[in-house]
């Protein structure tokens, strides 16, 4: 039954992993975090502390450590915030809850001799106990605070034995981030620096597991024989104590096991909850011949009347004088969309999508941001009228334009109201110059530091987050990621012909509001 306990345990968490857009997060808060700059590090120690106090596991945030900052300065960080969380709880212990860390304590036989054993070899044990995992982490850094040991020899001991732990765990998440890295970028992948960090990680491993083993036997050996306390019964910690509750812990895997199965069989619904879902490109409408046209000279205007030369917005204009915007959208309701060829459905739909999005910050004006809109009025608001049918911005985007048209570069034309968005055009798209608008956008973009930095010398490609939450879209029509940004980056191009090792890093994404205080000066086209 343990090992059936275990086996069940280890399915269902790496299930939960297939389901959950794992790497997705990551690169979310990999942004997020670089976004900090400087101070990314100290927030993320600081976080650390805070989370392994509260008893949040340490290993987990010591794999993510790896990935967001490096082998290095990743465990610079996490040994930081251990240290933290050993002050913090090693205090709390001793002074603050005393009185329910010595209870929690009175029910593990194993520590009343460990405690024994501190007594009579101070520091040693410590030390010892670091390298072994005699008691989760979070948990002796609670059950010190109530030995005789005090705060100094127990902090400089923990210091210094907890390195192995936090080195190997952070190699960890360095290994797999780098070996992640290299795959999704699908190309110049360094076999064999993968190679070698495998094999070292491998040895970390067994060297830290080693010591540990060593450590486990050492603190035995010094512990006082726990047979001298006749009323405590002996167990191994997170060994069944009876057949009851061994049952019990193999029913609680089997209910796991079986929750991961059902969220691996809905991971496309799960990914949705935090990025757009995954489409199939296809060009349904190549062979309509267009049979009528429709003006967006209306909004023409009103764009280069309201968006200045840098694509930001006077909202605060706009709001003061909603009726032409009004108009505008009340027209697309009833566009002739069937009638339209494939480039004019196309001008439509992106121009209804950022029509809309302007009327929606318009309505809700002032604000800082489009997430101070509530949610059910934001994106998922099935309010707004346009090829024959009533939709949502969501929809708009990923059930009309994406399943319907093989053609990526919208990613750089659709508007979210946001500094991290592509730039608003100041003007509107039309089906005879649609093409030359979209690669206008896309080349912009590239040429922009905000969404796009190639650093030669280091091999990093920094992009948009656009690339990572639409990577299917540039993967299905280029083969990667990286591929579709080598179009308007010859650098990149060229490293990627040569076979050169490239890593992806995500770039902040800023959700401040793209406003201009300001009317554009001159309200001349965009070129």
């Amino acid at each position: 039954m343990r090992w059936a306990t275990i086996a069940g345990f280890l399915l269902a968490l790496a299930l939960f992993a297939a389901a959950l857009p794992v790497g997705d997060l990551m690169a979310a808060l990999q942004a997020r975090i670089e976004g900090l700059g400087l101070w990314a590090p100290v927030a993320y120690a600081l976080a650390y502390g805070l989370a392994v106090t509260l008893f949040v596991p340490g290993s987990a945030l010591s794999l993510a450590a790896g990935v967001l900052f490096g082998l290095w300065l990743g465990t610079a960080v996490v040994w930081v915030g251990a240290n933290i969380a050993i002050a913090l709880s090693f205090l709390i212990a001793r002074y603050a809850a005393r009185s329910k860390v010595e209870a929690l304590a009175s029910t593990r036989p194993r520590f009343a001799a460990v405690d024994r054993a501190i007594g009579q070899q101070g520091w040693k044990i410590v030390a010892l106990m670091r390298l072994s995992p005699v008691f989760p982490f979070g948990l002796q850094n609670y059950l010190f605070g109530v030995t005789a040991i005090r705060f100094l020899p127990c902090f400089l001991a923990s210091a210094a034995f907890i390195l192995p732990g936090t080195f190997m765990y952070v190699y960890l998440g360095f290994a797999g981030g780098e070996a992640a890295s290299a795959v999704g970028g699908g190309q110049g992948a360094d076999t064999l620096r993968l190679a070698l960090q495998l094999v070292g990680l491998l040895a970390t491993v067994v060297v830290t597991v080693g010591i540990a083993r060593i450590a486990a036997k050492a603190v035995a050996s010094h512990a006082p024989n726990q047979a001298a306390t006749p009323d405590a019964e002996v167990s191994e910690p997170g060994q069944p104590r009876s057949p009851a509750k061994a049952l019990i812990a193999l029913a609680i895997s089997l209910a796991c096991l079986t929750a991961a199965t059902i969220a691996f069989r809905a991971r496309d619904s799960l990914r949705t909850l935090f990025f757009p879902p995954e489409v199939v490109l296809a060009e349904r409408f190549a062979t309509d011949p267009g049979k009528s046209d429709f003006d967006h000279s209306e909004f023409d205007e009103l764009l280069r009347t309201h968006v200045d030369a840098d694509g930001l917005v006077d909202y605060a204009a706009l709001a003061a004088d909603p009726d032409p915007l009004t108009a505008y959208v009340a027209r697309l309701g009833i566009a002739p969309f069937s009638e339209l060829s494939r480039d004019s459905k196309l001008a439509l739909l992106i121009n209804a999508y950022n029509a809309f999005t302007l009327q929606l910050i318009a309505e809700h004006y002032p604000l800082d941001s489009i997430h101070a809109i509530p949610a059910e009025d934001r994106w998922e608001s099935r309010r707004w009228e346009v090829a024959g049918g009533r939709y949502s911005l969501d929809q708009i985007e990923n059930e009309l334009i994406r399943p319907n048209f093989r053609e990526d570069r919208i990613h750089f034309a659709l508007v979210c109201a946001a500094m991290g968005c592509p730039v608003l055009r100041s003007e509107a798209y039309s089906g005879q110059r649609i093409e030359e608008q979209l690669e206008f956008q896309a080349r912009s973009i590239h040429e922009d530091p905000r969404w796009f930095r190639f650093d030669e010398a280091e091999g990093l490609v920094w992009l948009t987050q656009v690339y990572s939450w639409y990577a299917s879209d540039f993967e299905q029509l280029h083969g990667s990621v990286l591929t579709a940004a080598a179009r308007y980056s010859a650098a990149l191009r060229n490293a990627l012909d040569e076979g050169r090792p490239l890593r992806i890093r995500w770039l902040p994404y800023d959700w401040a509001l793209n406003e201009s205080r300001a009317p554009a000066a001159d309200g001349t086209r965009a070129p």
